[in-house]
């Protein structure tokens, strides 16, 4: 595991959410969902190293679409883990489940559901973007 990634896995089993190290600096984050990801579409991912508690597909094709290169994820969903892997994003993890599961445990998780047929990141961006009420 690259020294980077190790550092951003480290700081998540400390009680982070999401960690992004990039160029040296750390952003840690403890908001659950893709907001944050959202948020941080304008090039804070480029060349990133990101460790997240879970990852979707929405939250897969949100760190693609960043630019994030390499992911380690404590769950992933098997859809999140095929777009990471087209895209030549290296990820590790945790634990591999079919789907991303709601807060609720009665269904897949509405923003995974939302992107499950979408094969373009940006069409995913703009998907999640109406999914949560608002411009970025």
């Amino acid at each position: 595991m690259n020294k980077n990634l190790n550092k951003a896995k480290q700081l998540l089993q400390e009680g982070a959410s999401l960690v992004i190290v990039n160029g040296g600096g750390v952003l840690t984050y403890n908001k659950h969902g893709v907001d944050t990801l959202l948020s941080l579409q304008s090039g804070s991912l480029t060349g990133s190293f990101v460790a997240d508690k879970v990852v979707g597909k929405a939250a897969a094709m949100l760190l693609v679409r960043g630019g994030a290169i390499e992911v380690y994820a404590e769950v992933i969903s098997e859809p999140a883990l095929a777009m990471l892997k087209k895209h030549r994003v290296i990820c590790l993890y945790g634990t591999l489940v079919p789907n991303i599961i709601n807060r609720n445990n009665t269904g897949i998780c509405p923003m995974e559901q939302a992107v499950l047929n979408v094969d373009n990141v940006d069409d995913a961006y703009e998907i999640l973007i109406k999914k949560t009420g608002g411009e970025r």
